[in-house]
């Protein structure tokens, strides 16, 4: 999920009216983990977190959702609630293929539905997810094409991966965000971000796609879990602190 974190933010504000809620209700450009942050609290603790650890992570996204609105958008919509879900859902399945290879079919299918939850802790009504795999394709694709990147979804794009907020020691690691970022975003989002791609930056990506591929299932889980592990103890004392 942390590879595929920049994707799923650029996704979620090829949504014209997703990236004017951003642009118009968030510091994304001052505060660039901060969105991080709130996208891996809302991820790790609905999934992994007891049921009042979830509802406490829900009810604290969507206190914020409550005022973000305005003329055209509200992040109440069940329409925008349940894109912003979907782009969680094909992030993490597109980053487990790439790594561990295609998904086993009846694992997908109980992946989908458990990623249900994304949307319906956010407001959206139950039964807008889609009910198996094949039908989430189905809405990707119709959703996916019908995507309009803004200009505050360019300037978001920019924020987040040319920033200027991130402490010095981190900065050399965003040419490798770009780069990965950029690769497993679909081309058309791509190109109409604007994103600079050729045939060396292609490159470069399938050789890190490969290494992954060879090197990721050999590690151990427990090491595997580690950024998991070590986020869920930071998420719990927030929890212990703030509840």
């Amino acid at each position: 999920m942390l590879t595929g974190a920049g994707r799923a933010i650029l996704l979620q504000v090829a949504h014209p009216k997703v990236a004017q809620g951003v642009a118009e209700h968030s510091n994304f450009a001052q505060h660039p983990f901060k969105r991080l942050r709130g996208t891996l609290d809302f991820i790790y603790g609905t999934t992994l977190g007891t049921p009042e650890e979830s509802a406490w992570v829900a009810g604290g996204v969507n206190r914020i959702h409550t005022y973000v609105k305005g003329p055209g958008y509200s992040a109440n919509d069940p329409d925008l609630q349940l894109w912003v879900a979907a782009t969680l859902y094909k992030s993490a399945l597109q980053v487990y293929e790439m790594t561990l290879g295609p998904m086993p079919a009846a694992m997908q299918e109980e992946f989908c539905r458990e990623s249900a939850l994304y949307g319906i802790l956010l407001g959206c009504p139950e039964g807008m997810w889609p009910s198996s795999a094949a039908e989430f394709e189905e809405y990707w694709d119709k959703a996916l094409a019908a995507l309009v990147i803004s200009d505050d979804a360019k300037q978001i794009c920019r924020d987040l991966l040319y920033s200027r907020a991130v402490p010095l020691l981190l900065r050399p690691l965003l040419p490798v965000n770009r780069l990965i970022t950029t690769g497993l975003l679909p081309e058309r989002v791509r190109e109409e971000f604007g994103l600079v791609w050729d045939a060396r930056r292609e490159r470069l990506f399938q050789f890190a796609v490969r290494v992954a591929r060879l090197t990721y299932p050999r590690v151990p889980r427990r090491v595997r879990r580690l950024p998991m592990t070590f986020y869920m103890q930071y998420f719990r004392r927030r929890f212990r602190a703030y509840a």
